[in-house]
């Protein structure tokens, strides 16, 4: 996953490093509050030494790990040795403060509930930026004509912009989603063996929170409810979603029997190992790729959330992959569409000449809707016009040179419509007289 399209900072986020200081942050938290509330034994100096001291060395917590089998014990072990090494022989031990009254999950999920929202910022910062460049394309290619394709079959006449134009809106959703979604997995959790606060006094958990941007769970059972991480898994998977729909769509498009759009290809790039002319949609392919993985995720999360009675741990296996490998998966989906639809070439004119390679049977709505006009039934003017359409079908299908349906329309003495209206209608940007709406409405979109 490390490539030149991969932030550091998502990787960071997962590392032991900062697990680890994340936890020694909410110890010396503890301890202040602890010295704050004045009922357990340790004073303010205590607190400011702990303070000054905490520290920690991830290669001597993996020694100690070996040993105990227990990361919490065994970092908390390191992180003592360094809060008392300056202690003077004889004197109380400050470390001994470290951990009072808690337990592992309170220290664990309340660090992890601060990882995933600092996780969620940059991905809250991927989707603007992507949903900004969406929205700038768009008033960018408002202009160009292209065809649109239901079941990836010629349609009607649209402009590209409109392609830019959903993403844009799409992404605003899930940009919205997102948001919600790191508010829900903001909570922390210093409420003892089986939440009951039985040793901890609740002013512990609320000064931790409150210096850590987190919300108190209300009720904790020793775990936050895996709930909050399901629903941060299905927002993503959703976002994964979009982007891949936005990737399937660039690697269509770059089809060779398409090509109104292609991925940057950049001097000295290789396209195929055996053939030197190829310029494949790799990155589109690969973020269509991490979909499935950030799909697939989602499940393990929906998972976790049933544990046996008040807390088990068969969940935290599972989320120390899922979760990490979601979000780095995500922010690089994001970073590799960022860059391309950033770059996205585009060929007007064979969006031009696909337009037309049906030889007008995309007009075939209007001409239907024109002989209505003319009083005849709508039964009748669509056999008029499947007829018609079905001859110049077969002349396309097998690449044989003949009339388009204007020409077959004006020579069958039952289409009732005028060769003036004709022309009305078999221009394409006839079908885009109100097309200035959904650009209207574009330009009240931000990020």
């Amino acid at each position: 996953m490390i490539d030149r399209y991969t932030r550091p900072e998502m990787g960071h986020i997962f590392s032991l490093e900062n697990k680890y200081a994340v936890w020694q942050e909410i110890e010396v938290l503890a301890c202040e509050a602890q010295a704050e509330l004045g009922k357990s034994g340790i004073t303010r100096e205590e607190a400011a030494w702990i303070r000054e001291h905490a520290a920690f060395d991830r290669a001597e917590v993996d020694e100690i790990e070996a040993v105990t089998n227990h990361d919490v014990i065994a970092f908390l072990t390191n992180m003592g040795s360094y809060i008392d090494a300056e202690v003077p022989e004889g004197e109380p031990k400050p470390s001994r403060w470290v951990h009072y009254g808690m337990t592992s999950s309170d220290l664990g999920d309340t660090a992890l509930c601060y990882q995933l929202t600092q996780a969620c910022d940059l991905l809250i910062e991927d989707c603007r930026a992507l949903g900004e460049i969406c929205r700038r394309r768009a008033f960018e290619e408002r202009e160009i004509l292209c065809v649109g394709r239901t079941h990836g079959i010629h349609a009607e006449p649209m402009t590209f912009g409109m392609k830019f134009g959903s993403w844009a809106w799409e992404l605003r959703r899930d940009l919205d989603r997102l948001i919600d979604a790191r508010k829900n997995v903001a909570f922390g959790a210093i409420s003892g063996a089986v939440g009951t606060y039985s040793s901890i006094d609740p002013f512990v958990e609320k000064y931790v929170c409150e210096h850590l941007g987190l919300v108190r769970d209300p009720l904790s059972t020793q775990v936050i409810s895996r709930d909050h991480h399901a629903y941060l898994a299905g927002v993503m998977a959703t976002v994964a979603a979009t982007l891949e729909r936005i990737a399937t769509e660039v690697r269509s498009l770059q089809k060779t029997d398409t090509l109104e759009a292609e991925e940057p290809f950049k001097k000295g790039q290789k396209g195929s190992s055996a053939m030197p002319h190829k310029r494949n949609p790799i990155t589109m392919e690969k973020v269509c790729g991490l979909s499935r993985v950030v799909k697939a995720n989602a499940q393990v999360a929906f998972d976790n959330v049933a544990l046996w009675h008040e807390r088990d741990i068969s969940h935290s296996s599972a989320e120390r992959v899922a979760q990490a490998d979601s979000f780095i998966a995500l922010d690089h989906m994001f970073q590799c569409l960022i860059r391309v639809i950033d770059g996205l070439i585009l060929y007007p004119a064979r969006m031009e000449a696909n337009l037309n390679k049906t030889r007008g049977l995309i007009f075939s709505s209007k001409v239907l809707l024109a002989l209505v006009d003319t009083g005849i039934t709508r039964e009748e003017a669509y056999k008029i016009v499947q007829r018609n359409s079905m001859a110049v079908w077969d002349d396309v299908h097998n690449a044989v040179e003949g009339p388009g349906l204007r020409e077959r329309l004006e020579a069958d003495p039952e289409c009732t419509v005028p060769s003036e209206k004709l022309d009305e209608i078999f221009d394409p940007w006839d079908f885009l007289t109100r097309v200035n709406v959904v650009f209207e409405r574009l330009e009240e979109l931000s990020f």
